[in-house]
Protein backbone atom coordinates (compact mmCIF):
# COMPACT_ATOMS: atom_id res chain seq x y z
CA UNK A 1 0.00 0.00 0.00
CA UNK A 2 1.39 3.37 -0.95
CA UNK A 3 1.70 6.26 1.41
CA UNK A 4 -1.20 8.65 1.27
CA UNK A 5 -0.52 11.87 -0.55
CA UNK A 6 -0.55 14.78 1.86
CA UNK A 7 -3.12 17.44 1.13
CA UNK A 8 -1.92 20.40 -0.84
CA UNK A 9 -1.25 23.44 1.21
CA UNK A 10 -2.57 26.69 0.02
CA UNK A 11 0.23 29.14 -0.59
CA UNK A 12 -0.78 32.69 -0.71
CA UNK A 13 1.08 34.56 -3.37
CA UNK A 14 1.70 38.16 -2.45
CA UNK A 15 0.44 40.62 -5.01
CA UNK A 16 2.94 42.22 -7.29
CA UNK A 17 4.06 45.62 -6.13
CA UNK A 18 2.11 48.36 -7.75
CA UNK A 19 3.64 49.50 -10.98
CA UNK A 20 5.09 52.98 -10.78
CA UNK A 21 3.31 55.56 -12.83
CA UNK A 22 5.84 56.15 -15.60
CA UNK A 23 4.13 59.35 -16.68
CA UNK A 24 4.55 60.75 -13.18
CA UNK A 25 8.19 59.62 -13.10
CA UNK A 26 8.76 61.27 -16.48
CA UNK A 27 7.28 64.55 -15.24
CA UNK A 28 9.49 64.42 -12.14
CA UNK A 29 12.56 63.76 -14.27
CA UNK A 30 11.73 66.76 -16.44
CA UNK A 31 11.43 68.94 -13.33
CA UNK A 32 14.97 68.08 -12.20
CA UNK A 33 17.39 70.84 -12.96
CA UNK A 34 19.94 70.10 -15.64
CA UNK A 35 23.25 68.81 -14.37
CA UNK A 36 25.18 71.56 -16.04
CA UNK A 37 24.94 75.07 -14.70
CA UNK A 38 25.98 76.42 -18.09
CA UNK A 39 23.87 79.00 -19.81
CA UNK A 40 25.18 77.71 -23.15
CA UNK A 41 24.71 74.14 -24.34
CA UNK A 42 27.64 72.01 -25.37
CA UNK A 43 28.38 72.35 -29.05
CA UNK A 44 28.96 69.08 -30.79
CA UNK A 45 30.11 68.07 -34.20
CA UNK A 46 27.14 68.24 -36.64
CA UNK A 47 28.02 64.80 -38.01
CA UNK A 48 27.93 63.28 -34.50
CA UNK A 49 24.66 65.05 -33.74
CA UNK A 50 23.12 63.75 -36.97
CA UNK A 51 24.32 60.22 -36.22
CA UNK A 52 22.77 60.36 -32.74
CA UNK A 53 19.46 61.82 -33.91
CA UNK A 54 19.19 59.16 -36.63
CA UNK A 55 19.78 56.41 -34.08
CA UNK A 56 17.22 57.92 -31.74
CA UNK A 57 14.67 58.14 -34.57
CA UNK A 58 15.14 54.41 -35.22
CA UNK A 59 14.75 53.69 -31.51
CA UNK A 60 11.61 55.81 -31.45
CA UNK A 61 10.16 53.76 -34.30
CA UNK A 62 11.15 50.56 -32.53
CA UNK A 63 9.32 51.69 -29.37
CA UNK A 64 6.20 52.43 -31.43
CA UNK A 65 6.52 48.90 -32.83
CA UNK A 66 6.61 47.50 -29.30
CA UNK A 67 3.49 49.44 -28.40
CA UNK A 68 1.82 47.98 -31.49
CA UNK A 69 2.91 44.47 -30.47
CA UNK A 70 1.29 44.97 -27.07
CA UNK A 71 -1.90 46.34 -28.63
CA UNK A 72 -2.01 43.25 -30.90
CA UNK A 73 -1.49 40.85 -27.95
CA UNK A 74 1.79 39.49 -29.32
CA UNK A 75 3.53 36.87 -27.16
CA UNK A 76 5.23 38.32 -24.09
CA UNK A 77 8.64 36.76 -24.84
CA UNK A 78 8.62 38.46 -28.26
CA UNK A 79 7.77 41.81 -26.68
CA UNK A 80 10.46 41.39 -24.04
CA UNK A 81 13.02 40.57 -26.71
CA UNK A 82 12.17 43.80 -28.53
CA UNK A 83 12.38 45.78 -25.27
CA UNK A 84 15.84 44.31 -24.68
CA UNK A 85 16.84 45.41 -28.18
CA UNK A 86 15.69 48.98 -27.46
CA UNK A 87 17.55 49.03 -24.16
CA UNK A 88 20.70 47.89 -25.93
CA UNK A 89 20.27 50.53 -28.60
CA UNK A 90 19.82 53.24 -25.96
CA UNK A 91 22.94 52.01 -24.17
CA UNK A 92 24.87 52.34 -27.43
CA UNK A 93 23.57 55.90 -27.87
CA UNK A 94 24.67 56.72 -24.33
CA UNK A 95 28.10 55.28 -25.07
CA UNK A 96 28.42 57.43 -28.19
CA UNK A 97 27.44 60.52 -26.22
CA UNK A 98 29.96 59.68 -23.51
CA UNK A 99 32.71 59.07 -26.06
CA UNK A 100 31.93 62.37 -27.78
CA UNK A 101 31.89 64.17 -24.44
CA UNK A 102 35.30 62.81 -23.49
CA UNK A 103 36.80 63.51 -26.91
CA UNK A 104 35.51 67.05 -27.25
CA UNK A 105 34.15 68.55 -24.03
CA UNK A 106 36.72 67.16 -21.62
CA UNK A 107 39.53 68.04 -24.02
CA UNK A 108 38.14 71.58 -24.32
CA UNK A 109 37.90 71.83 -20.51
CA UNK A 110 41.55 70.80 -20.18
CA UNK A 111 42.58 73.41 -22.74
CA UNK A 112 40.60 76.17 -21.00
CA UNK A 113 41.54 75.19 -17.44
CA UNK A 114 37.96 74.25 -16.53
CA UNK A 115 38.57 70.54 -16.01
CA UNK A 116 37.42 70.32 -12.37
CA UNK A 117 33.95 71.68 -13.14
CA UNK A 118 33.64 69.46 -16.20
CA UNK A 119 34.68 66.34 -14.28
CA UNK A 120 32.21 67.11 -11.48
CA UNK A 121 29.40 67.45 -14.04
CA UNK A 122 30.44 64.21 -15.71
CA UNK A 123 30.49 62.42 -12.35
CA UNK A 124 26.97 63.64 -11.49
CA UNK A 125 25.71 62.58 -14.92
CA UNK A 126 27.27 59.13 -14.59
CA UNK A 127 25.81 58.74 -11.09
CA UNK A 128 22.32 59.39 -12.47
CA UNK A 129 22.92 57.22 -15.52
CA UNK A 130 24.20 54.23 -13.59
CA UNK A 131 21.69 54.34 -10.72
Amino acid sequence: MSDPVPPLRSHSVPPLPSEPDWEEEWELALEKPPLSGRAQPHHHDPQSRRKLTNRLARIEGHVRGIRSMIEQDQPCPDVLLQIAAVKGALDRVARLILDDHIRHCIRHAIETGNIEVELEELQRALDRFIS
